[in-house]
């Protein structure tokens, strides 16, 4: 480098990036990669990489290829792999910050992952809950309007049997979730 010119920043490593993203201490480098969050995951089945696999990508710097994937979307914030994990990885929020980088950079290829998780939050932020016929009524209009009339019959049979609401109920304590997701929305922003 000459003298006097500037240091320039090298580039942070994917891995590096993720774990300074991920509010708090994600402690994605404790990862063994036993899969127990893969085999605890409700909805692994459907993913394009487990969450080992995932972190395994992160540490080979292969970010295209996970900032793609469906794997961030597919995660439905249960925290039950962060709960299970022997090791305390962070999973749950690794996978919003992966979303957040993967909306950021256009990475994922798809609208409808993304749109369900927006409409989710939509409900959750107007609501403090999701609103589980309204949010699923809403997604399939959007992205698939002829799958309504296949989950009609079930959705009927949710809803006359009590196990699923037919309009939407505000929780108690609204304004102290709202100052929750200001907050949050705040430390969001410092992150970023």
């Amino acid at each position: 480098m000459a003298e006097g010119a500037p240091s320039v920043p090298e580039r942070l490593s994917f891995l590096d990036e993720v774990q300074a993203r991920t509010p708090g201490e994600s402690r994605l480098l404790m990862c063994i990669q036993c899969g127990t969050c893969g085999g605890s995951c409700p909805s692994g089945a459907d993913m394009q990489h487990t969450p080992r696999h995932i972190f395994a990508m992160i540490r080979a710097d292969m970010r295209e290829e996970v900032l793609s994937s469906n794997t961030p979307w597919y995660c439905v914030s249960c925290y039950y792999c962060t709960v299970r994990c022997p090791q305390d990885v962070h999973i749950t929020d690794i996978m919003y910050t992966l979303k957040r980088m993967s909306l950021v950079g256009h990475s994922y290829d798809s609208s409808t992952a993304p749109d369900f998780s927006k409409m989710f939050i939509n409900w959750v932020e107007n609501y403090g809950r999701a609103f589980e016929l309204g949010l699923m009524s809403q997604h399939m209009l959007r992205h698939n309007p002829l799958g309504v009339f296949k989950i009609a019959d079930m959705g009927i049979g949710m809803v006359t049997k009590g196990r699923m609401a037919f309009t939407p109920k505000r929780i108690q304590g609204m304004a102290g979730l709202k100052q929750i997701i200001a907050k949050a929305k705040e430390l969001e922003e410092t992150h970023d």
